[in-house]
């Protein structure tokens, strides 16, 4: 069982920024896409941005500019710069990784608060 442990949420004014954290306990090299998703209250949970094993990312429209997701294979982490946020931000945070033996695991989750 994969282990995945996030850090770095919490209350931040509008225009400021965060860096979420999420370190698996199984080696990232193992690791197909690994991605954030947020879920806001009343909503459902929704693609935040994902990174492959190749560097490639993919963003949702309304984080474009503003969120970078990066990863680092040898500290099994993947990380989401978050900047200028907006109160519609708000949300958790959940992360996810998808390994190449097509096993997906989930994150317990960030609390993300953007005040305005």
């Amino acid at each position: 069982q994969v282990q995945l442990v996030e850090s770095g949420g919490g209350l931040v004014q509008a225009g400021g920024s965060l860096r979420l954290s999420c370190a698996a306990s199984r080696r990232a090299f193992n690791v197909n896409v690994m991605g954030w998703y947020r879920q806001a209250p009343g909503k459902q949970r929704e693609l935040v941005a994902t990174i492959s094993s190749g560097g490639s990312t993919n963003y949702v429209d309304s984080v474009k500019g503003r969120f970078t997701i990066s990863r680092d294979n040898a500290k099994n982490t993947v990380y989401l710069q978050m900047n200028s946020l907006k109160p519609e931000d708000t949300g958790i945070y959940y992360c996810n990784v998808i390994y190449w033996d097509a096993h997906n695991y989930w994150g317990q989750g960030t609390q993300v608060t953007v005040s305005s």
